[in-house]
Formats: C-alpha cells, structure tokens, sequence
C-alpha cells in the first residue's frame, strides 16, 4: 500500500508558523515592557543616581541594547520551536518501529501528529493483514504439497502393482491383462494430473502473466471450452446451457481467457449437483462483455466465498473428494481477468452458485 504525502513541507509549514505566531506576541509584549520601561524611567527621573534608573534608561534608550536583547528572545523562541519539532520527529522515527510489528497495537501519536498516526496506522494494518495472508497462503501451499505427494504415491503405488503383475505372469489370460493395462493406465493419467498440480504452484510463485491480446469471439471461444467438457458431463449427466445474443468481440489474450473460462467452468461441473444444468450467459453492456456462469449446488458460506479466489484456498480441503484440485484455478483466473481490466466475482444462496465475468471490449 502506497501512500503518498507531503507531511514534511506541513510540519515545515506548521513550525514557521508557530515560530511567526509566538514571534509577533513576544514582539508585542517587548514593545509593551519597553513603554512600560521607558514610564518607569520617568518616575525615576528624581533619582539620576538610582542603579535600577540607570538600567532601565541604559536599555529604554539605546536601539542598540533593544534590538539585542530581541534578537537573543527570539533565538530562544526558534532553539524551543525546533527543539518541539524534532522532538515530533524523534516520535514518528520511534512509531516506525513499531509498522513491522506483530503486535495488532495501534501506534500512538500527539494530537498536532494526528494525521501521521492515522497513516502509520492504516500502513501498520495492510501490513499485518498481507503478513497474515502471506503465512496463510504459505501454510496452505505446504499442506497441499503433503497432500499431493501423498495422492502421487497412492496412484505410483498401483501402477507398480499391476505392471509387475504383467511383466511376472507371462501366460495371463487376455482379458485380465486388458484389465490391469487399463487401470495401469487410468492411474498414470491421475498421477499426470497431479504432477501438472506441482507445476502449476511452481509457476504461479515463480512467473509472471504476460498477456499477448489479439481480437477473439469471445461466443466462439466459450462453445469450444463447452464442447471439450463433453465428456466429463455425459459421464455425470450434466449438461451446459449457453445464453447468448449478438457476437461480442473483444482485444484479450486467447490462450490466457481461455483458461479463465475453463477454470470456472471446471469448478461449475465440480461442484454442481448430481443431473443438473449449467448455465452461461453471456451479454453485452456498453462496453464491457458480461459472462455468468452458474450451477445448481450446496451453498457456500459467506467467509468461504471471500477466500475463493486466493491461492491455495479450497472450498472443499477434504482430499478424499474427486473435486480436490491445487486451489490455483480461480485464483489464476481472477489474476487474468483484472490483468484484462475485468472484474470477477461470486454469489452463492440456497439455489445457486453464480460467477461473474466482467470483461472490456
């Protein structure tokens, strides 16, 4: 979080005021004690031998002294108006400490340092939440690596098993060995698709979304992601409904959108219910593409639907369940989209889950 300010030239600002300010009431009240002086010296007019005349009509009198014993009150007034800034000074550089804190104290500051505390304090608490996001992502990336190491081995583990099966039975009958080189087969598959998990954290820490746009149909490009999900919903007995009108073509990375849409539509057909429908609807407003996809399925709470987009995060942590994935696919596409200058966002109820697209044309 960056913020900017110019509380440097303020403080400067507020010190020469304050040294102006108390300049004129001393100038004011020098000039009121020399009259006075100068009254005094007439009363005393009598007594030309007196010291405390001879003192006052040796200052009262002479421009000299007057302007000396000014000039020595006002080094006085900028030696403490300074000594009160750096003291404010010494007081921030002491409260900056306290930004890499973990402490969740607030930083305390005086009353003319206002504005600086509220500041230091707005720093102090992105800090904290990004610290606290940061060790959360950290912790969820180390146990999604035990659970993924643990889910390669079990898929390893019966790839051995049934390989070796048919490299030690010489004569096993045709079809059982069709039967063990098919499951052999799934399993790699399944491993594959875990390995491609790994990769996939790897390069999410490491590379950076560099977007290549060109002009894409965005209708086109949807109906062929559907139609590369054929296979998945047929065996569940789902289907995509899309809604569409006029054409809409927009400037984006193809490849990159494209994963996008094949992300959130995965986590539609994932988390759908069983035989049910999901819909696409894709409209054009002003200037922007508005794509939502929703499905039919359990709701998902309101401190679920606010993480569903950071790294890592799984609505679903058991590992048992087919849906489990790396917890990269949404948070991927929201980078995409707000990379495109889109937005992306969800809504759950009691009926349905809804994501929604926001796109530039």
């Amino acid at each position: 979080m960056k913020i900017k300010t110019n509380y440097g030239k303020k403080l400067t600002n507020k010190l020469i005021g304050r040294i102006i300010i108390v300049t004129i009431i001393y100038t004011v009240i020098f000039v009121v004690t020399w009259i006075v002086a100068r009254f005094i010296c007439g009363l005393f007019l009598w007594y030309p031998q007196n010291l405390l005349y001879n003192a006052l009509t040796a200052i009262a009198y002479s421009a000299p002294n007057l302007l000396l014993i000014w000039l020595v009150g006002f080094i006085i007034i900028v030696i403490v108006c300074l000594r009160k800034t750096l003291f404010y000074i010494d007081l921030i550089v002491d409260a900056s400490g306290k930004l890499t804190s973990t402490s969740e104290e607030l930083i305390k500051l005086p009353n003319d340092l206002n504005e600086v505390e509220k500041r230091m304090n707005q720093i102090k608490q992105v800090a904290t939440y990004n610290a606290k996001l940061a060790k959360e992502n950290e912790q969820r990336k180390n146990d999604l690596i035990v659970y993924l190491a643990h889910d390669i081995k079990t898929p390893l583990t019966s790839m051995i098993g049934y390989l070796s099966l048919l490299d030690e039975v010489k004569d096993m009958p045709k079809k059982q060995k069709e039967k063990y080189t098919k499951v052999a087969l799934e399993k790699s598959y399944k491993l594959e698709d875990l390995i491609n998990e790994l990769f996939d954290i790897a390069r999410f820490n490491s590379e950076k979304i560099i977007l290549d746009k060109e002009e894409l149909n965005l209708n086109m490009m949807i109906e062929q992601i559907v139609d590369d999900f054929y296979p998945i919903l047929k065996e569940l007995n789902k289907k995509i409904t899309i809604i569409k009108n006029e054409p809409i073509i927009l400037l984006g990375d193809s490849d990159k959108l494209a994963r996008v849409f094949s992300n959130i539509i995965k986590n539609a057909v994932n988390y759908s219910l069983d035989s049910s429908n999901i819909t696409i609807e894709i409209t054009k407003v002003d200037n922007f593409a508005n794509i939502i996809i929703s499905n039919k399925g359990k709701k998902i709470s309101e401190d679920k639907l606010n993480k569903i987009f950071e790294k890592f995060y799984r609505v679903d942590s058991s590992r048992t369940t087919k849906t489990g994935g790396s917890g990269l696919g949404l948070a991927i596409a929201k980078e995409i989209v707000e990379l495109h200058g889109g937005i992306v966002s969800a809504t759950s109820d009691e009926k349905y889950t809804k994501f929604y697209i926001k796109l530039p044309i």
